[in-house]
């Protein structure tokens, strides 16, 4: 299994994202958080696809639930999800991610 925990930034929420192999090159999602939104997007990408992470952005089913639950265009869930996935199904290594804001 695999775990990412992702602090979402100005929204202070956090969502704790668990991807686990399934039978037929699946991956099983659980989405663990306080964001109402986040929280809807389980009854579309439960079970996905490990290749997913692989689909382009209009044809994603992640982001293609990002779209129709959450209202903040720039929020990092999304992408997160897709992390997990592509480790989990071994298509990338587990590497932090992080933004930086500098202000000059």
């Amino acid at each position: 299994m695999t775990k990412l925990i992702l602090h979402s930034g100005a929204c202070g929420y956090t969502v704790t994202v668990k991807a686990e192999k399934a039978q037929g090159g699946k991956i099983s999602l659980t989405l663990e958080t306080e964001c109402e939104m986040v929280k809807k997007m389980p009854v579309d990408i439960s079970v996905l696809d490990q290749y997913v992470p692989l689909a382009g952005f209009l044809t994603n089913p992640v982001y293609q639930s990002a779209a129709k639950h959450l209202r903040h265009g720039a929020c990092p869930v999304p992408s997160g999800i897709l992390k997990a996935i592509e480790v989990e199904a071994g298509l990338n290594v587990p590497k932090d991610v992080t933004f930086l804001f500098v202000k000059e």
